[in-house]
């Protein structure tokens, strides 16, 4: 048996990811928490979020979490989701301020003078929906998902990696972006796999079985 914590700093539907998990690890210990003693002993991490970068940095730090964070990061099969992917990062230009520091690169928002479809038509901040996430590569966790599958999205900011080697997938929304990152032990993902149907749900399989 597997034991998988999702930490929980107060930011987003933590609950979704959890159910999500549970269905494809059935007879694993997935557990939501905020203790740093928890996340410390589980084998695997995921570390969502939803909200603004400011908000999820603060409350990451009065909840103690942050060592826990960068702990989990440095050795253990680690999944970021959304905001959870963002904070991984130097320095996000939502509220200018600084991230987790445990990749190098930055997060921007959507140029707004940039936002339009191949047809001329505007399109809208914060990207809101599905799209398609084309692989730069190959990885464990997209074993079984078709290059070009759909994913869900709602946000307004995207990463910007400093090491183009860490772009796991890109995608295309006015401008092209990364869309994924991964580094050794660490995947991390500007969708939502918890509501990106059976894509998503064969993702979250993949992590549960990787072995970095």
């Amino acid at each position: 048996m597997t034991t998988v914590a999702i930490i929980d700093y107060g930011m987003g539907n933590l609950r979704s990811v959890a159910k999500a998990i549970e269905f494809v690890a059935p007879g694993h210990d997935v557990f939501i928490t905020s203790e740093p003693a928890r996340v410390a002993a589980a084998e695997r991490v995921v570390f969502p979020g939803q909200g603004a970068m400011p908000d999820c940095m603060r409350e990451l730090d009065a909840r103690g979490l942050r060592g826990a964070v960068l702990d989990a990061a440095a050795g253990k099969p680690f999944l970021g989701i959304c905001i959870g992917q963002q904070m991984l990062f130097e320095h996000s230009a939502e509220g200018d301020v600084a991230g987790l520091g445990i990749l190098p690169g930055k997060v921007v928002r959507f140029p707004q003078a940039r936002m339009s479809a191949p047809d001329g038509s505007r399109l809208k901040i914060p990207q809101m929906g599905w799209n398609e996430v084309w692989q730069d590569g190959p990885h464990p966790l997209w074993d079984g998902i078709p290059d070009g599958e759909r994913f869900y999205f709602v946000h307004s900011y995207y990463v910007v990696p400093a090491d183009a080697a860490l772009a796991a997938a890109h995608t295309d929304y006015g401008v092209r972006f990364t869309s994924a990152v991964a580094r050794a032990n660490i995947f991390a993902a500007q969708f939502h796999p918890e509501k990106s149907a059976q894509a998503g749900l064969r993702l979250l399989s993949n992590f549960i079985r990787w072995v970095p």
